[in-house]
Parts: C-alpha cells; structure tokens; sequence
C-alpha cells in the first residue's frame, strides 16, 4: 500500500508503471451540475480517465472506435448499453466493444474509471 492517500506514481524511465492508491481521493470535491474528468494514464494504445458526475449528470448516448470498459467507482447510475437499460452500483463494471452505443446517467453523485482499449491490428484514423 502507497503511503499517502491520494499519491499516483507516474509513468517513467525509473518506474514504467502507473500507481493510484485510491481513485476517489484523486478527484476533488463533484460540484453540483457538472462532470469532472483527470486522465490517469495514457499512452498509444491505452487511456484510463477517471471522471465524477454529480447527480443528475450524464454522456448522452454515444460510440467510440475503441473497446472500453466502465468501472463504477462509486455511486449509482443508469447504463445504456446498445437497446439494454442497466441500473449499477459500486462495484459494476461494463465491457463496451467498438461503435456499441453507450450512455450513462448519475443517480447519485458517482465516480467511474474509464478504460480504453485501441486494437493495434486496427488501421489508424489517416
């Protein structure tokens, strides 16, 4: 266990890794009526993006060219999965396949991590 609560060990020659000891520390205070996001690690092929929604807050339906997956770090919220309607909690967590038509709405204030996956077979955007 890292020793400070809210410490990330960032990606470098040294250490070539990423370490968060606790993702709900990493984000501040949710102001009401907004979404709040703080990318963790990225590099060419992976993103995690932490994001904290107050309640009432969503991403209306959308797809993206990469696989993801949604982790619910806390709260609760309302997924939209292609035509499949979800109510999850802490603790869910949601693979999404490319152009899978995807929506979340927070319940409560939540806090997601986000992964996305971009498939080195798959040609880059020109």
């Amino acid at each position: 266990m890292l020793q400070e609560r809210s410490k990330v060990t960032v990606n470098h020659q040294k250490n070539p890794y990423t370490s968060v000891d606790s993702l709900i520390a990493q984000l501040d205070l949710i102001p009401s009526d907004s979404i709040i996001s703080r990318t963790i690690v990225t590099d060419r092929h992976f993103k995690a993006v932490l994001s904290g929604f107050a309640a009432g807050q969503s991403w209306p339906e959308h797809s993206v060219a990469q696989s993801a997956v949604i982790q619910i770090v806390s709260g609760q919220a309302i997924i939209t999965l292609g035509n499949h309607v979800y109510e999850v909690d802490d603790g869910a967590w949601i693979y999404v396949p490319p152009q899978l038509p995807h929506s979340i709405t927070a319940l409560t204030p939540v806090i997601i991590l986000l992964l996305l996956i971009e498939n080195p077979d798959r040609p880059s955007p020109a």
